[in-house]
Formats: structure tokens, sequence, C-alpha cells
């Protein structure tokens, strides 16, 4: 998988945050995935929408090892669509939105909040607009 989109926040990501993502599911692989990232580089939250299961993922990865894994069969994506997610964060919790529809409600494993400093979307799907906004401030906008 491609690299798309990083950020930074030496402030912390979480909560008060959201990361919109819009692409198109162009192949029948499960090649996307969102990782949000604390200073240390362990994953905090993994979100992945499997399209061969129709299910999406989400987990953490720390200190070596993967956490136990959440899955959630509402699945609102179309292969060959457009498709839109949204992640959104509050003190207890990560929000997962697909095509408007909230699809998982994950809970932190990972304290301090603060500590998240990095999100990351990786693709082999054309991504068409990717954002990262915090109270108002937005820090990134790709056009692919």
């Amino acid at each position: 998988m491609t690299l798309q989109f990083e950020a930074f926040y030496a402030g912390g990501l979480a909560p008060g945050w959201n990361l919109l993502v819009q692409g198109h599911s162009d192949s029948g692989e499960d090649k996307f995935e969102i990782n949000f990232l604390s200073e240390t580089g362990d994953i905090v939250f993994h979100i992945k929408p499997r399209f061969s299961s129709a299910t999406i993922v989400a987990n953490t990865f720390h200190g070596g090892h993967w956490g136990k894994e959440e899955v959630s069969n509402v699945f609102p994506l179309v292969l060959g669509e457009p498709f839109e997610m949204e992640v959104s964060s509050d003190a207890e919790h990560f929000h997962v939105h697909a095509q408007e529809h909230k699809v998982l409600q994950f809970s932190h494993r990972h304290r301090p909040l603060a500590a998240i400093t990095r999100v990351q979307v990786l693709s082999d799907h054309r991504l068409s607009q990717v954002e990262l906004a915090r109270r108002g401030l937005s820090w990134g906008d790709v056009g692919c």
C-alpha cells in the first residue's frame, strides 16, 4: 500500500479532531487503512475496511503485538463506487462513519490521548480528499 497522507501534530490529535477521507474503491483488494500513532510509534487506532468480507475492522498495535480486533458488519461501502469515511474522537471513543452511517465505536486503549501525534492514510485506491481538522483548523488537503 502507498502512504497517501500523513500529518503530525505535537499537541496531540485526540479528542476534538476529525479526519475525513474521500475516494474511489477501484479494486476488490483490501488496500485501504487509517492509522493513528503515538509518539512512540505504536498504532493506537487502526481502521481497515475489508471489501472481501464486507466488514470494517479496528485494532491497536502496542509493543510489537496486535490487540483484540473489533469487527463491524455495518458496511455501507460499495466496490467500484466513491466512498467517504470519517473518524472523530471524544474523551472515551473513536467514532467511525462511512457513507454517513455510524459503523464503529472503539474505546480508547491508549492514554494519554495527547500522545496521539500522527495520522496516516495508506491506500492503493484513488483518494480525492483527505482532511484533518481540529477546532476549525485544517492541516491537510490532498487532491489525487
